[in-house]
């Protein structure tokens, strides 16, 4: 992992594959200054390295990052959940997750533990081995495990696909061990090498689910807050699941509720 800004500045443009063109037009400076500061040859102000963040489009931990290689303190927060200062936040994604029901809906961190749930999350969890919910449950694991939901799942193949792409996204940000061991051990669940079929588009693939309630098919949606300037709470996604035709809305619907 770079330690010197000249060298995490130089990672991250690459990986977004920007040009110092590109990159100096978004922050509003030169390409001679953005490649002084690439070679060590220029020490960027605060604002400089916050705005270069913002034009690299890092996520606030990233952001955070960059800051202490060129010597400055973390800007963004990053509050625990248990912290007073979150309860607004958290009785919020709640609100939501009941205004969901009776369709499934759940908030996991950046990693895919559970952070909160509504009722309709037994509906995935049945006849889930009990260790997989001992907290902190990992929905990742969950998905894929073979003593999860995976006996399941009737497109395992193409929605593992889906699951898969939490930690490459996390990856694709930089190094990243939790990341990668996630990703090592899901992949180790696929009974192939996990390329996808024919029918995997990456967008909008369902979740073909058996169930005490019937067979479903739900679509998922994920929502994150695209204005938090907190690191905790940036990396907080509420990922909810909608039915993707008329017999699993009325199936959902006809379910008892606790």
């Amino acid at each position: 992992m770079p330690t010197t800004f000249a060298d995490a500045l130089r990672d991250a443009r690459s990986r977004r594959r920007l040009s110092q063109l590109d990159l100096a037009l978004k922050a509003g400076t030169t390409q001679r200054h953005v490649s002084f500061m690439e070679r060590g040859r220029s020490l960027p102000g605060r604002g400089m390295v916050v705005r270069v963040a913002e034009a690299l489009g890092l996520p606030l931990r990233e952001r955070n990052a960059l800051l202490l290689t060129a010597g400055y303190a973390p800007v963004y927060p990053e509050t625990r959940l248990d912290d007073p200062a979150l309860t607004p936040v958290l009785e919020s994604l709640r609100a939501l997750l009941a205004g969901h029901e009776p369709y499934p809906a759940l908030v996991v961190n950046r990693y895919g533990d559970l952070v909160a749930a509504n009722d309709g999350f037994d509906l995935l969890t049945e006849g889930v081995a009990a260790e997989l919910l001992e907290p902190p449950i990992n929905v990742l694991r969950l998905a894929l495990h073979p003593r999860g939901m995976a006996p399941r799942i009737q497109n395992f193949a193409d929605w593992a696909q889906h699951v898969l792409e939490r930690p490459r996204r996390g990856l694709a940000h930089g190094p990243d061990p939790r990341h990668q061991a996630l990703l090592d051990e899901l992949t180790g669940y696929l009974p192939s090498p996990g390329e996808p079929s024919g029918d995997h588009l990456g967008f909008a693939v369902p979740l073909q689910l058996s169930s005490s309630a019937g067979e479903l098919r739900l679509l998922t949606a994920i929502t994150q807050f695209a204005t938090a300037v907190d690191v905790t709470v940036a990396e907080l996604s509420l990922e909810t699941f909608l039915p993707a035709d008329a017999s699993t809305a009325e199936l959902l619907k006809a379910r008892p509720s606790r």
